[in-house]
């Protein structure tokens, strides 16, 4: 009866311990189905406050012009992976940084990746109307000035782990941490004359954490043994992560061209309008 009394306080005390970390989790037993779906908004707010630009520069972006350099594939000790560690789609969230950056008031952005439908349908529509004799033209495909091109550079997993545990009378808590770093790189070309106009090289850390709690006790004279563990892992999405990193890039290429005069900020004079000879300047509206 009193190992009975002992068990039941041991058992009390690691619920209690527990709370904490089921607390933070709700849902931790409920399906993911049941949650609304989100939209996701730029993670960085520095980005979207920025002041519209005073010309707004054309810029494209090609499919194969930001691609997953790694080739990594997601890790795991117990058996092979064919899942890549990166999105294989980084240039959506390279579109999406520079679509809005100051709300969609600094860059003009154009379809590239999907140009092939973008053609056959413009070729639709001029065979329908060459059929029926409208004479009602479309209007030309905005060409761009520039183009950012660059990708996923690494992504390397296992930087810095570690943990710490404590253990008592068959009571013990543990948490163990992993650290991963995405690196990616992002150019700006000029059409017109090819030259790389500026390059940025952004890094950013992905961090996974998880808290255990585990018991056991031997009870009717040292003949049964009872053991409960328990415990939550949180890991930071890799696609946030690398959005996150991008919009760094997208912002620290902004601040770039600003400082060199490429493009300015509405009602923000700057003397020089280049960095290079007048003669020299590069037409970056398209």
């Amino acid at each position: 009866m009193k190992g009975i009394q002992q068990l039941s306080v041991c058992l009390l005390a690691v619920l209690l311990s527990s709370c904490a970390v089921i607390a933070k989790n709700e849902d931790l037993f409920i399906t993911q189905d049941r949650k609304p779906a989100q939209v996701l908004d730029l993670q960085s707010e520095e980005l979207a406050s920025l002041p519209p630009a005073e010309n707004r520069p054309v810029v494209a972006v090609y499919r194969d012009s930001f691609q997953d350099l790694t080739g990594q594939r997601k890790s795991n000790s117990s058996f092979a992976m064919f899942s890549t560690a990166v999105t294989q789609a980084p240039e959506a969230l390279l579109i999406r940084a520079l679509k809005h950056a100051s709300n969609g008031q600094f860059f003009r952005v154009v379809e590239r990746v999907g140009l092939d439908n973008l053609t056959k349908e413009r070729q639709l529509i001029r065979s329908t109307r060459e059929n029926f004799e409208e004479d009602i033209k479309l209007q030309p495909l905005l060409f761009a000035g520039l183009i950012i091109q660059g990708g996923v550079l690494s992504y390397d997993t296992n930087i810095e782990t570690g943990g710490l545990g404590a253990r008592y009378l068959g009571i013990g808590n543990s948490t163990q941490y992993r650290e991963d770093v995405v690196t990616i790189s992002l150019r700006l070309v000029s059409v017109s004359t090819g030259e790389v106009l500026m390059e940025t090289t952004v890094s950013k850390n992905i961090l996974s954490t998880s808290v255990s709690q585990d018991f056991f006790r031997f009870i009717e004279m040292g003949t049964e043994l009872v053991e409960i563990e328990g415990g939550v892992a949180e890991n930071e999405a890799g696609s946030i992560a690398l959005q996150k990193a991008i919009e760094a890039g997208v912002l620290n290429l902004i601040k770039i061209g600003i400082n060199r005069g490429y493009w300015k900020y509405e009602n923000f004079e700057i003397d020089k309008p280049c960095d290079v000879d007048a003669d020299e300047c590069i037409d970056i509206r398209g």
